[in-house]
């Protein structure tokens, strides 16, 4: 079908008198804390749980492999978004350079990166909470209210109502939003501060029981671990895209959106590799496998005072809403800009008459997300988000160099790639490696939701074209 390679025009560089588009408010300082906020929290939190039994110590190594393939394609991100400050991310990154076909499956990996991440961070939410009640109160919530057949231990002994704590953090976060994005941005700004105090605590607090035998050895299941534990931990990267999702919406964007993109992975790369480090000489690697709340329970092993745990598990219940917040944001954003392209209903490209949000998106956002976030086990999740944000960046890195190519005399000034075309060949490089470690199950997965997504657009796409040359033909006679 012609329409699959047809590209969209390179957009207005200013596209903040419409109507139709976003209002230019968010500011650097809010950007970067976006960057941070909606990271940080989502590797350290949960992610210790899955990968530190597959790596052993050297997920310490998967963290700096994933956060080495991440800075390559903030390379890519910032030097495209801005020469392009619209928002879609990598959707309309892929449409201007590679056409409409292409384009939705990209758009199809960013719903499923967006949706996936906020459904997982809100099920490990889930667990933090569980355990916040457990040391401040005594009691705990029912094992049929945060869990779904497929997550639950014994899944025979108990009638299961889905995780209705992270279904309830969902539509928190989403009324959040739709308040708008100044008031949600600020919000969010609040609480990743919370959290850096909270994990610089941490480590503070840790630090007197590292034993340096815990690391020992070092790499018991050799490079294969690492490379598989730094697949799932690249999911703790993922919110470096919040900050391109903001591209309509940030002042002087061509300067300010690249600044974010590199300080946000900058802070959170240093804090992971030091909660990772003290952690893991504080606890054993094969001892996080099974802990529903990691950090919360090795600091009440290492410390000789509950209060710590205390603070550090209230501290994380109420900081990392802050991913969830961010991941809801960008899966509005994504599904706002396939709308107004007419990939997907016009109605979601309704933008409120007062605070200029897009409010149908954000609903639709967070309907999709609810029934993943009570149903559907942790495990899989960081897995689907890692492979989405993955082929997500692949496309970042090919449109760089098609716009290169195709438009050389596109306004660069706000940031250029260096090391050029080495930088966004290394990217797809170390993309499509951290992609082929990941479990088949996440691969099947994966295929089964682009066969869908396909689906729909071709199907779409020929009900289209047969109702116009239907209207053609009307007209003719």
């Amino acid at each position: 079908m012609k329409s699959f390679w047809q590209r969209k025009p390179l957009p207005a560089t200013n596209l903040g008198g419409s109507s139709e588009s976003l209002q230019r408010t968010i500011t650097l300082p809010a950007l970067l804390l976006m960057g941070v906020g909606s990271t940080l929290g989502t590797g350290i939190f949960f992610v210790l749980t899955e990968s530190a039994p597959i790596a052993g110590p050297a997920v310490i190594v998967s963290f700096i492999l994933a956060a080495f393939a991440a800075g390559l394609t903030a390379l890519c991100y910032a030097e495209v978004a801005s020469a392009i400050p619209v928002t879609g991310s990598s959707y309309t990154f892929t449409y201007i350079t590679m056409g409409q076909g292409l384009a939705m499956f990209v758009g199809a990996c960013l719903i499923l990166e967006w949706g996936v991440a906020a459904a997982a961070v809100a099920v490990g939410w889930s667990n933090y909470l569980n355990e916040a009640l457990r040391l401040t109160l005594h009691i705990e919530i029912p094992e049929s209210l945060r869990g779904s057949r497929l997550q639950l231990t014994h899944p025979g002994q108990v009638t299961h109502y889905g995780n209705i704590p992270a279904m309830a953090m969902i539509w928190l976060c989403a009324i959040l939003l739709l308040r708008g994005s100044s008031q949600s941005t600020w919000i969010n700004a609040f609480l990743t501060l919370c959290k850096i105090i909270i994990l610089s605590l941490f480590v503070a607090m840790v630090i007197p029981a590292f034993d340096s035998s815990n690391l020992l050895p070092f790499a018991p299941h050799g490079f294969s671990g690492m490379s598989q534990a730094a697949a799932i931990v690249f999911f703790s990267f993922v919110g470096l895209d919040s900050v391109v999702n903001a591209n309509e919406e940030a002042i002087n964007p061509d300067r300010n959106i690249p600044r974010a993109i590199m300080g946000a992975l900058a802070v959170v790369t240093i804090i992971y590799l030091l909660v990772a480090v003290t952690s893991l000489g504080a606890q054993r690697s094969e001892l996080f496998a099974g802990q529903s709340a990691g950090l919360a329970e090795v600091l009440q092993k290492v410390s000789s005072s509950q209060l710590n745990a205390i603070i550090l598990t209230v501290g994380a219940v109420i900081s990392i809403m802050s991913v969830t917040l961010m991941a809801l944001y960008g899966q509005a954003r994504i599904c706002y800009a396939m709308s107004r392209d007419g990939i997907l209903p016009s109605r979601l490209a309704r933008l409120h008459p007062r605070n200029g949000t897009p409010s149908a998106a954000t609903i639709a956002a967070a309907l999709l997300v609810t029934p993943l976030a009570g149903f559907v086990p942790s495990s899989l999740l960081w897995g689907m988000v890692s492979i989405g944000t993955l082929m997500a960046f692949i496309a970042v890195a090919f449109a760089l160099i098609l716009l290169r190519q195709r438009y050389p005399e596109l306004n660069r000034n706000g940031f250029k790639v260096p090391l050029y075309p080495l930088t966004p060949i290394l990217s797809i490089a170390c993309c499509i490696y951290l992609i082929a470690s990941l479990g088949s199950e996440v691969h099947l997965a994966f295929a089964a939701w682009i066969c869908l997504a396909m689906c729909c657009y071709f199907a779409a796409t020929w009900l289209k074209s047969h109702l116009d040359s239907q209207d053609g033909t009307t007209v003719t006679r």
